[in-house]
């Protein structure tokens, strides 16, 4: 029975009983077409060489020669997309085309049918294998090695060199989801490739193997290093042609086992781990953290947390607390609107700090989920607040970048608005600084529908990250929110005191309003309302409180 996917077998011979005596051997389970020198037959595999299985050649032929054939197909490279199986009478010539790439040789006379037909089988089903293997061998996109691949080649160096030290690496670019929903697929391919680029020419320098394990995590297997800081300059630079440095987060995770005491896969898992430890790591561009044991537990953690979090949400075991705001700008401060943020009560694990589990949410996709849930709680509460006390406190929710990326944000803000009676000035928006410098065009886009909807939009952190004073002029911002680093040793005439008055003077210009979050003294609040600040933040007033403690202050 014939195959049901027909290969094509090409007969290069310029004697015709020869071709017509392998034509009826081979024909009974391939399609066959021939060409009488060598010349004829580059033609044909030149125009049908997608659909050529395999090649048999004379060596010895008019015009053009079988070694002439086979020196033009290695230079083409075609060599290695078709099989040569060579026709000779002459021993002597093996070697010579062995050497120019061909894959068998059938010797004249031809011997039995049966013989025959197995060599042409055989040549065929090892190119077609070696093809699929070498397929499977690479990642697509960067041509580093594919998982499988780069596994097996890491436990065969071991098998090898039992003795030599070996790091375990995992290498990620932070958020990238975020980076392909903002600049588009075929901008975030651009970025791998520039990465794996980068981890080429480490690997000439410190030797090893490298995969990309799936997505923007990249895996290497490299002899022992004392500094890692290399393997992230390099791609640094091989990415600065492409993303500003505020936008290029890498984070580096190392295993090195000196004993070999855990498989390959769990010396990977282990530093895929010391990677995502960095996940709430904000400062620098770029983070190295080398495995311990203290991770296992913290692994162990945030297994926990995550498999809860679907409860937590269905329970409400997530509490929102608000943090008053006071305006200043009079004789005594007023309460002008709170703050909505997160608190976790865990039936078994008490209360979780925010920022144990809000980086692991934003790593594994939970985020956005959380914060429409405060959303909606926040939207209650206000319209709450209204109905039970007789008057409006405006709350500004958090939203981070991956929230501002979904194509439904404005929808669900608008809807929650409404289904709660508010107005849009009653519900404000916190947008931190790096949100803005990660991808401003899409980001003013969103605040400027936001805005022309009548919320009041603020710059949340400022200070803590990477924005110029310039970016100011182009944010569409209601409310400049200094990071409450800039509060911490401010005194009379010192230079911290001074670069707060400079961004109150700026904002001054810029008709916008400035908060200063933070403030925990009394003598931090004077001078701030001395040098002209608006609104107030912080532990001198109020931790973040239950809703319904806020009556005393109303």
């Amino acid at each position: 029975m014939r195959d049901l996917f027909e290969r094509t077998i090409l007969i290069v011979d310029d004697e015709a009983i020869n071709r017509d005596i392998l034509g009826n051997i081979i024909k009974s389970e391939y399609k066959v077409i021939y060409a009488e020198n060598g010349k004829e037959a580059l033609e044909i595999i030149h125009s049908n060489g997608t659909t050529i299985s395999l090649v048999l050649l004379d060596l010895l032929m008019p015009v053009m020669d079988g070694n002439e054939v086979l020196k033009t197909m290695n230079e083409e490279g075609i060599i290695t997309d078709i099989p040569v199986i060579v026709l000779t009478s002459e021993k002597s010539s093996e070697i010579e085309s062995l050497k120019l790439g061909a894959a068998d040789f059938l010797t004249k006379p031809y011997d039995l049918p049966e013989v025959i037909l197995a060599r042409v089988r055989h040549s065929i089903q090892l190119f077609e294998n070696s093809k699929i293997i070498h397929a499977t061998e690479f990642d697509k996109l960067t041509l580093l090695y594919s998982p499988e691949f780069f596994f097996e080649y890491a436990s065969q160096f071991d098998q090898r060199f039992p003795d030599t030290v070996m790091d375990a690496i995992v290498i990620n670019f932070t958020r990238f989801h975020l980076l392909n929903q903002l600049k588009g697929r075929n901008f975030g391919d651009e970025v791998l490739n520039a990465m794996a680029d980068g981890i080429r020419k480490v690997l000439l320098k410190t030797g090893g193997i490298a995969g990309r394990n799936e997505a923007d995590y990249f895996y290497l297997y490299v002899p022992h290093q004392n500094d890692y800081g290399i393997f992230l300059d390099k791609i640094n630079e091989a990415l600065s042609s492409l993303l500003k440095p505020s936008e290029t987060r890498l984070r580096l995770g190392v295993y090195s086992d000196e004993k070999h005491s855990f498989t390959m896969l769990q010396r990977f898992d282990h530093a895929v781990q010391a990677c995502n430890s960095l996940r709430s790591k904000t400062s620098g561009n770029s983070d190295i953290c080398i495995y311990d044991d203290m991770m296992s537990e913290k692994e162990v953690f945030d297994a926990h947390l995550l498999q809860d979090f679907e409860a937590a949400i269905e329970q409400k075991q997530f509490k929102v607390n608000y943090q008053p705001k006071f305006n200043i700008k009079g004789d005594k401060p007023v309460l002008c609107s709170a703050e909505a943020l997160v608190r976790w009560v865990h039936p078994e694990l008490g209360f979780v700090r925010p920022d144990l589990f809000i980086p692991l949410f934003e790593e594994n996709g939970l985020v956005t989920k959380l914060d429409r849930y405060v959303w909606e709680e926040a939207a209650r509460q206000i319209a709450a607040w209204k109905k039970e006390l007789g008057v409006t406190i405006p709350v500004s929710v958090n939203v981070s970048r991956v929230d501002i990326a979904a194509p439904d944000m404005i929808d669900f803000i608008t809807k929650i608005v409404k289904e709660n009676g508010l107005s849009a000035s009653e519900y404000m928006l916190e947008i931190t600084e790096s949100a803005y410098t990660a991808d401003s065009k899409h980001i003013i886009e969103v605040v400027k529908n936001l805005r022309s909807l009548g919320h009041k939009v603020e710059m949340d952190d400022f200070g803590s990250g990477y924005s110029s004073l310039n970016m100011l002029t182009s944010m569409p911002i209601d409310v400049l929110k200094m990071d409450k680093a800039f509060i911490r040793n401010i005194q009379p005439g010192n230079k911290e005191m001074k670069l707060v008055e400079l961004v109150l003077d700026i904002a001054k210009n810029l008709g916008v309003l400035v908060v200063a979050e933070g403030v925990e003294t009394e003598d931090e609040l004077k001078l701030l309302k001395e040098a002209g600040c608006d609104i107030i933040q912080g532990y001198y007033f109020s931790k973040p409180i239950p809703p319904e403690e806020m009556l005393r202050f109303v």
